[in-house]
């Protein structure tokens, strides 16, 4: 569903060869693979989804075995950039943080540690990009997500829905040290082929995990269905419009 947002960004900085990105929370990996695809030397770090890093291992570097080489320059670890780290690795020219803050209350705990522990792996002046969620009233998918608030239990409201802040992304860059240096906004639609597809994908993000810990799964199914039927079209699709915003900034 980032895919705007991850063109909007490469097409801006020039992404290509001589790129050496590193992808903090690198996730399934999509981004890291379009940034390969555009020719980068691109290193993911992930440090708490190892389902979803093995996902990126197989994007990004098949098995030799089955005939596929490794992508060359690519480099997937989990844990943290202190673990990516070694004298003979050159400078990155670009760090990127793309999982969106903005949504769940202390989303963006521990993203400014993070950025800062980045940093002296890449050169003077060098780009990093956050990413966040658009104002409420721009992105759909926000009365969605308020289920996670309305079933989540009290005491792990930390997790829950909250609206984004127009200077989230800043603060944030604020505190890791960095200078802002840019920011733009990207359109980035939520589509689905049908009811079912919707509730997997968003159940997917981990949103909703403090929901389904403090009741069910089924009983999120039935919430976020519900939620979801303003935005079920005539021929069974699921589209809700958001926008994205995105912060470059450069260390310092």
């Amino acid at each position: 569903m980032l895919v705007p947002l991850y063109e909007a960004v490469y097409e801006r900085l020039e992404v290509g060869r001589g790129t050496r990105l590193l992808g903090l929370g690198c996730g399934s990996g999509l981004a890291l693979l379009m940034a390969a695809a555009r020719g980068a030397a691109v290193t993911g770090v992930e440090p708490s989804a190892p389902e979803r890093l093995a996902l990126a291992r197989e994007r990004l570097a098949p098995d030799a075995s089955a005939g596929a080489p490794p992508r060359a320059g690519t480099r997937l670890v989990e844990g943290s950039p202190e673990d990516v780290a070694a004298p003979e690795v050159p400078p990155y020219t670009l760090v990127t943080a793309f999982q969106p803050i903005g949504c769940v209350a202390g989303d963006s705990e521990g993203l400014s540690a993070l950025l800062e522990s980045a940093s002296p792996l890449a050169g003077r002046g060098t780009p990093v990009v956050l990413a966040g969620w658009g104002p409420p009233e721009r992105c759909t998918t926000s009365s969605v997500l308020r289920v996670a608030t309305k079933l989540a239990d009290p005491l792990r409201s930390a997790h829950s829905w909250r609206p984004a802040c127009r200077d989230d992304l800043e603060e944030v860059a604020h505190r890791a040290g960095l200078k802002p240096d840019g920011s733009g906004r990207v359109a980035c639609p939520f589509g689905y082929a049908d009811m079912d597809s919707a509730v997997r994908g968003l159940l997917s993000t981990g949103l909703f995990d403090a929901a389904v810990g403090a009741t069910d799964e089924v009983q999120v199914d039935k919430e976020l269905t519900e939620a979801l039927h303003p935005h079920q079209r005539r021929d069974g699709t699921v589209w809700m419009p958001n926008v994205f915003r995105y912060l470059i900034a450069r260390t310092p």
